[in-house]
């Protein structure tokens, strides 16, 4: 099982947002983890329908989707 870390870059692989970016914003438990993005509402999902990209950011709980949008254009 693989653990991801607060801010941790991903891009989510199933669902109606799959193929878009998110970053994880706070851990619910080990299957589970708090995510969002710039097209991807916050929302609990599941770490294997996740796939990190080796990129982190700095982000808090109260996190806005602009502010992410322009965290992951750099």
């Amino acid at each position: 099982m693989r653990a991801l870390e607060v801010g941790s870059v991903c891009v989510k692989t199933t669902g109606r947002e799959a193929g878009n970016r998110a970053v994880v914003i706070d851990t619910v438990d080990e299957k589970f983890v708090l995510i969002q993005g710039p097209r991807v509402r916050k929302r609990k999902c599941n770490i294997l329908h996740l796939i990190p990209i080796g990129k982190k950011v700095n982000v808090t709980k109260s996190v806005t989707q602009k502010e992410l949008e322009q965290m992951l254009s750099e």
